[in-house]
């Protein structure tokens, strides 16, 4: 994997960005909120890498809504462990019921 930023921002860190989108795991679902973070070179990637992981994990389809990159490491739970498994190269999927 990739973990040099694709970009000129000269950022110190590794890249963590968070998706924040709705996943749908039948047609006739509702859907589910999600937050998907994960480290990844460039936006592109991260979004590419984030529908993977929703497919393994059962989802169908997903409307992903909105993508940045975190500056700060997440104080509170479940995010901070999250950011943590992304740190660590996973694609932590947050679900909101």
């Amino acid at each position: 994997m990739i973990t040099t930023p694709d970009n000129d921002n000269n950022f110190d860190g590794p890249m963590i960005f968070i998706i924040i989108g709705k996943g749908y795991e039948s047609e006739a679902s509702e859907g589910i909120d999600l937050h998907i973070l994960l480290q990844a070179p460039d936006d592109d990637t991260a979004v590419r890498e984030a529908l993977n992981a929703l497919a393994e994990e059962g989802f169908i389809e997903a409307d992903l809504d909105q993508i940045g990159m975190l500056t700060e490491i997440p104080a509170e739970e479940p995010h901070a462990s999250a950011y943590q498994g992304a740190v660590d190269g996973e694609v932590a999927i947050i679900r909101f019921n």
